[in-house]
């Protein structure tokens, strides 16, 4: 059998031939045996091949001995919210979230909405999928569940509802299922949405939504300047990234997100923990300190995030990769509050996002991830390290390597998913300097790479 879908955070694949409905039975039985849960919450995204999983998978569990509780087609967080708010033993999504459409997948959690990654029961889990299966002496119980109204009302609990003034936004789901949010938080919010490429539609009439690449980006850009919004929202198709433009149309790099939402989410508690990955820092550590906050750095990926927001009781977390953590939604991302609370700043403070950004960008320009294919990764990493850490002020190898100055620091990391190394440069107020060292780091990788 091909387990080639099992990753190290989640399962993807192609289908039929990497996950099927015979596989999807197996690793229902094998997740109840590993996990011991008693009651799951199965959900899945707009896929057309997800609803046949989801049941294949619920069977699996159910044969087990697992009630089953399926939410239906919904986003990776509402089996989060679900799993945490209904107090399960565990949760399975549906979802290849960014993957071509012929592909299919699942994240699983535990408890709490913990993740279960390759390093606490997945790996076990696809182990436990070759063995021979026996049904349970009882089988598991069948419902579903309803949670979009749950769901919903927690949302606007992030938000103070009586500072919000009415705005325009444009929203692209990307044929994904972030829409479905939307037509249900639109009749409680002042704001008037511009919708593009709005409705659930697995397949994919306008390409997979991944905002991330900025051939995608062009019709939500489009749609802000026609419209005269206020900002923009995209997401990709399990929605549990959002990627935001200014009113200009401008893509707003994730790392200054972080910083807005950190500043935000503080002013609200009054202080407070907010976990940060590695590749860019001192934009997120300074708002932090200004808004009486404590910054953490974290090991990037989601999985590493969760957990040391556990450990230090953080608010709130974020990737420049546009996922954000939230203490109250279960320490788990989620792609709806961080546009909600963006919308909020807008409104309570009578600035436009690009006069908000502007100000971060100018303070600590940046040069955005860029990604390069290495034949070595580790021999290049080492050679710049070795060329870079002399005369340095910090070096640091939390998460690859990451190398400070006193005007200019960079984090160069290989990819966790990709045969690629990532690059990040970062400056304090020369943006000539942060384009320079940039320059300068990717001739030196190319010379090592020759």
């Amino acid at each position: 059998m091909d387990l080639s879908c099992f990753k190290a955070y989640d399962l993807r694949g192609r289908v039929p031939d990497q996950l099927n409905p015979v596989l999807a039975e197996k690793i229902g039985r094998a997740y109840v045996e590993i996990t011991g849960a008693k009651k799951v919450i199965v959900g899945y995204d707009i896929r057309l091949s997800s609803p046949e999983i989801a049941e294949a998978l619920s069977s699996g569990l159910m044969a087990a001995g697992a009630d089953v509780f399926d939410i239906g087609l919904c986003g990776t967080e509402q089996v989060y919210f679900a799993t945490s708010h209904y107090q399960m033993d565990g949760g399975i999504m549906v979802t290849a979230s960014h993957n071509p459409k012929d592909h299919n997948g699942m994240k699983m959690v535990g408890p709490e909405s913990r993740p279960i990654s390759s390093d606490n029961g997945l790996n076990d889990i696809r182990d436990r999928v070759l063995e021979p299966f026996f049904d349970a002496a009882e089988q598991g119980k069948y419902e579903t569940l309803e949670v979009m109204s749950a769901y919903v009302d927690h949302l606007l609990g992030y938000i103070d509802a009586g500072s919000l003034k009415p705005l325009t936004i444009v929203c692209n789901a990307g044929n994904g299922g972030a829409g479905l949010v939307i037509d249900e938080l639109e009749q409680h919010l002042p704001f008037e949405f511009i919708k593009v490429h709005h409705e659930a539609d697995g397949h994919f009439p306008n390409g997979v939504p991944n905002p991330i690449l900025p051939e995608n980006r062009s019709a939500t850009a489009d749609a802000v300047i026609q419209n005269g919004a206020a900002l923009g929202i995209a997401w990709d198709g399990d929605y549990d990234r959002c990627f935001f433009f200014d009113e200009n149309g401008r893509f707003i790099e994730g790392y200054y997100i972080v910083g807005l939402l950190a500043d935000q989410f503080l002013r609200k508690t009054g202080g407070g923990k907010v976990i940060h990955d590695p590749r860019l820092t001192w934009n997120t550590l300074n708002l932090v300190q200004a808004a009486g906050g404590e910054a953490v750095e974290s090991k990037t990926g989601h999985a590493f995030i969760k957990q040391r927001m556990r450990d230090e009781d953080a608010v709130y977390g974020g990737e420049m990769s546009a996922h954000h953590y939230f203490r109250d939604f279960a320490y788990c991302d989620s792609g709806m509050i961080p546009w909600l609370l963006v919308a909020e700043r807008l409104c309570q403070s009578g600035q436009t996002l690009s006069s908000l950004i502007d100000a971060r960008i100018e303070a600590y320009p940046a040069s955005g991830e860029i990604n390069r294919t290495i034949s070595d990764p580790p021999k290049v990493i080492a050679a710049i390290e070795a060329r870079y850490g002399v005369g340095a002020k910090a070096v640091s190898h939390v998460d690859g390597l990451s190398v400070e100055f006193d005007d200019w620091r960079f984090n160069l990391r290989m990819s966790n998913t990709e045969p690629v190394v990532r690059l990040n440069v970062e400056a304090r107020g020369d943006i000539a300097l942060m384009e320079a060292k940039t320059e300068e780091l990717l001739a030196e990788m190319e010379r090592l790479n020759a």
